[in-house]
């Protein structure tokens, strides 16, 4: 495949990886990133230097490895609150656009977000919150939110983002995993003019939550003005924890701090995405997924503007987003693939009506991409001048392991390469490098985002991605590189299920399935989706006779983690692949039903359920048995 896009002198002039190339003494992005993976404490230096992190105490050395790779220590003895080096820029600078999907528009610049940041730490600590407390969220992405966020990293506590539309079950889970003090929500908000009781949701996770201590609503936050106190924290310190689903067991937290996930998203932001201050960056997400705490954190950090649209992008009309873009003159707007076949799918000539002319750089991370919608936002919203940034990494890294730059050629759905710092590779299962052939996407070395683990469960983490090859990191992506040195995610290795960019585990909601009084056993897989990438199927071994069950089952899952997880089919099924130790077979439940080559079924305790499988295919085709 070859380049579609490449970058004009003014990119390359302007761009802030030229910047720091050339604040580094290196000529071309292959000598800073053959560096940048060679002498790590130093990229790491040129990075924390780059960004201006404000400390407030010195730390004695960058990077300590006496743990091992799997537990890297960063800027040892150094003190910091990431607060300081989010809100040190003042005055009337815009921190925050906000536009709701009725057209209520809101702004607050720097000095403001800070003012309401201070408001709510105070608060905080007069409910008794500070140090080793974990506050969850439970919010869209409003102003408040931001300020939220920052103010509990400020009194030295640790956030965790819950996505917007979970329900109770999914809520409940994560705050007792916690042990969280308390839950910040708030009472309401609409999606397509329809209120969404965001309140009555957290209540009902909260009563299941023996050892929170407050439910606080944002709303009720009145009439405090203090000074900003940001306490000074250790580096490894906990400030973030974000919930993450694998292919077994329950969600795990990947624990980050005040000196990794902030310093990664700010660094990615800077050097791949090329945010300069005074930009205006809005990032399709919700708070609960990474790139909701990535845009506020990176964002603030580099002194741009972040852009909140509040509801649904394709209402009350079908072009709302280049409307939005259109009236803010956003420069950076980042999206997933899905989310643009959903827009596309409304037309191309709906971009068109709007001035798009302030869009500097489109980018796109959740899901590989396919080549038909690339190219629709190429060609009708970019106009074929503007890069498409393509992001890949995840919770676990603080951002990206592959990326695009905007001083290098684009392909299509590809990548130009690992980001500065990681030191990323395509590995067979010896763990060996391939080129020309599809593997596993692997990191080699440490980088300052790295997560510090799961949320009391380190032999987890280290079973999750250390375990295959010794002192490599194996991520999960099956990838390839090509004969011109573009990389290409060929998606996820593992069973993980990603609808429109968001994750969950097969088990989380094979374990609501299987609460339901009629259903045996549970099995649930990702299939392709033209809209949302992925869609999720069920199969339930049941007992009994129950017409509407499938329906009943479907509505249960959407009850407990929201309506954007439901499943798309539920099938009632005799048996389920399994292995004759009990193992549930996924590969082959998933190839049968795509009517693909299952692959060797010699381990299978019962070939027949496979038949059974195939049977459900052909009902959804409507053909004969």
């Amino acid at each position: 495949m070859t380049a579609a896009w490449f970058p004009s002198s003014e990119y390359i002039e302007n761009a802030r990886l030229t910047q720091f190339m050339r604040d580094c003494g290196c000529a071309s992005v292959e000598e800073l990133h053959a560096r940048s993976v060679r002498d790590v404490p130093w990229f790491t230096e040129r990075v924390l230097d780059f960004l201006q992190v404000h400390w407030s105490a010195p730390y004695r050395e960058v990077l300590d490895l006496s743990r091992g790779i799997q537990w890297p220590r960063w800027c040892v003895d150094g003190r910091l609150n990431i607060v300081d080096t989010c809100l040190r820029h003042r005055g009337e600078q815009p921190a925050v656009v906000y536009e709701h999907e009725s057209g209520e528009t809101r702004s607050w610049n720097y000095a403001e977000l800070r003012a309401e940041t201070a408001a709510w730490a105070a608060h905080l600590r007069s409910l008794g919150f500070g140090a080793g407390d974990a506050i969850g969220l439970h919010l869209p992405m409003l102003p408040q939110t931001i300020a939220v966020l920052l103010a509990i990293n400020a009194i030295g506590a640790c956030a965790a983002p819950l996505f917007s539309g979970f329900g109770p079950d999914a809520i409940a889970s994560r705050l007792t995993d916690l042990e969280a003090a308390a839950l910040i929500t708030t009472q309401g908000f609409t999606r397509r003019g329809k209120i969404v009781e965001a309140g009555t949701v957290a209540q009902k996770a909260a009563e299941r939550c023996l050892k929170l201590r407050h439910l606080i609503f944002i709303e009720d936050l009145r009439g405090l003005k203090p000074a900003l106190q940001a306490e000074a924290c250790s580096t490894e310190d906990p400030a973030l924890i974000i919930y993450t689903s694998g292919t077994t067991g329950k969600p795990k937290g990947i624990v980050h701090t005040h000196c990794g996930f902030p310093v990664k998203a700010a660094q990615d932001m800077a050097l791949n995405i090329d945010v300069h201050a005074g930009e205006r960056v809005c990032w399709i997400t919700d708070l609960g997924w990474m790139m909701g705490p990535w845009l506020i954190y990176g964002a603030l950090i580099l002194g741009a503007t972040v852009c909140l649209y509040d509801g649904a992008f394709d209402y009350p009309s079908r072009d709302r987003l280049w409307e939005f873009c259109a009236r803010h003159n956003i420069n950076v707007l980042g999206l997933s693939p899905s989310l643009v076949r959903a827009l596309a799918a409304h037309g191309a000539g709906l971009p068109e009506r709007h001035s798009l002319s302030s869009l500097r750089v489109l980018a796109s991370s959740g899901e590989p991409w396919d080549p038909a919608s690339w190219r629709w936002l190429f060609e009708n919203v970019g106009d074929m001048r503007v890069p498409i940034i393509n992001y890949s990494g995840g919770t676990e890294i603080s951002g990206g392991i592959l990326s695009n730059t905007v001083i290098q050629p684009i392909k299509p759905c590809g990548f130009a390469g690992p980001c500065p710092g990681i030191d990323a590779d395509v590995i067979d299962e010896q763990g060996r490098s391939v080129r020309g052939s599809v593997g596993e996407l692997a990191i080699k070395a440490p980088w300052i985002g790295e997560a510090r683990g799961f949320w009391r469960d380190p032999d987890r983490y280290l079973e999750t991605y250390w375990s295959r090859v010794p002192g490599v990191w194996v991520h999960g992506d099956w990838a390839e590189i090509d004969d011109d040195g573009h990389w290409y995610i060929l998606g996820r290795s593992d069973d993980t299920v990603k609808i429109a960019g968001k994750r969950v585990g097969p088990a989380e909601v094979e374990s609501i399935l299987v609460d339901h009084p009629d259903v045996i056993e549970a099995a649930v897989i990702g299939v392709p989706d033209e809209l949302k990438g992925s869609a999720m199927v069920a199969f339930c071994v049941v007992q009994g006779e129950n017409g509407s069950l499938a329906e009943q089952l479907s509505d249960k899952v959407a009850a407990a983690l929201g309506k954007p997880l439901r499943p798309d089919k539920v099938h009632l099924v005799r048996a389920l692949p399994k292995t004759r130790n009990a193992k549930l077979m996924r590969r082959v439940l998933r190839a049968a039903y795509l009517g693909q080559d299952p692959g060797d079924l010699t381990a299978l305790e019962n070939p027949g359920s496979v038949n059974e499988i195939l049977g459900v295919i052909q009902r959804r085709l409507r053909m004969p048995s």
